[in-house]
């Protein structure tokens, strides 16, 4: 008598997010060659949106997706299109901030834009100035990608000098992933270093957006993440996660089930995050663009409180 044979386990592939990554190198391909060469505008504004379609599906591929296998996803990803933050600092950072308890500490979470009031209170008048001027939606679009990416550097070079060789390992492999990108635009390309560099910030920009107000000082750590219910085009290059308290309850979840989860529970998640909400990206441009969202200064929580 023949015995059942066990069933073999099927390999979970998420074919959305796997035609998206295709399309997303697709486009930076047109943007950098035959944009470039019709119409530098034209070649720019395709590689910025590829620049920044890469970004959030390196988000999605340091949450698990569209692979089980962690190094087969991280390889779809090798490529530094944007050039300016490793991978796997980007990977290692951003699961150190879905400790929900911490968010917006200024030392515990890092992806914080606030500074304990004694630090702010101590920074020379020109800094203050400048970080006043970045928590504004003008101000974090012209001048936040350098002021984000000096912090972050800096950080990253004082963990090193004390000997933190994860960081270190993540900035080495940043290496071959840059020198890809730049043999591409050397051999391949026909876009000149300035308007590539240039497209490198515009992408960073307009990941700014996303990242403005997505949390928020608040007393209780459910209040602290925001619902953008946003359907256009930026939703699309975020991948859905303007809709941040649901991707923050379920980061498991791939970037197109998010709209049907949070349609399915929307009263839920609403009442979740204390109500912390936003109709739209157009809404966040009118109430933001040249107003403060809040202060630099933690106004909840001082060093040692």
């Amino acid at each position: 008598m023949d015995r059942a044979q066990p069933k073999k386990a099927q390999v979970r592939v998420e074919w959305p997010t796997l035609g998206l990554l295709s399309l997303c190198y697709a486009l930076f391909a047109l943007g950098t060659v035959w944009g470039a060469a019709l119409w530098l505008p034209l070649g720019m504004g395709l590689t910025v949106v590829a620049m920044a379609l890469h970004s959030s599906l390196s988000h999605e591929v340091l949450h698990g997706h569209p692979f089980e296998n962690k190094v087969l996803n991280a390889v779809l990803v090798f490529p530094a299109l944007g050039l300016f933050v490793p991978y796997l600092r980007f990977r290692d950072t951003h699961l150190a901030h879905h400790l929900d308890s911490r968010l917006t500490d200024p030392y515990d979470d890092p992806e914080s834009n606030y500074l304990y009031q004694e630090d702010w209170a101590a920074l020379p008048k020109w800094r203050q100035r400048v970080l006043n001027w970045n928590n504004t939606l003008a101000g974090r679009l012209l001048v936040g990608p350098l002021v984000g990416q000096i912090c972050f550097m800096a950080a990253d070079w004082r963990a090193v000098r004390a000997g933190d060789m994860a960081v270190l390992r993540g900035w080495l492999w940043h290496g071959p992933a840059v020198a890809v990108v730049l043999w591409w635009l050397a051999a391949v390309g026909q876009m000149q270093g300035w308007a590539f560099g240039c497209c490198a910030y515009g992408a960073m920009a307009i990941l700014k957006i996303r990242t403005f107000l997505e949390h928020q000082a608040h007393e209780r750590a459910r209040g602290r993440t925001v619902i953008i219910e946003d359907r256009g085009p930026l939703s699309w290059v975020f991948l859905n996660n303007n809709l941040h308290v649901v991707h923050h309850m379920h980061p498991k979840v791939a970037w197109y089930q998010l709209p049907k989860l949070f349609r399915s529970h929307r009263a839920r998640y609403l009442s979740r995050n204390d109500g912390y909400y936003f109709a739209s990206y157009s809404e966040v441009f009118r109430r933001y663009f040249w107003q403060s969202k809040d202060p630099v200064a933690h106004p909840l929580w001082r060093k040692g409180g």
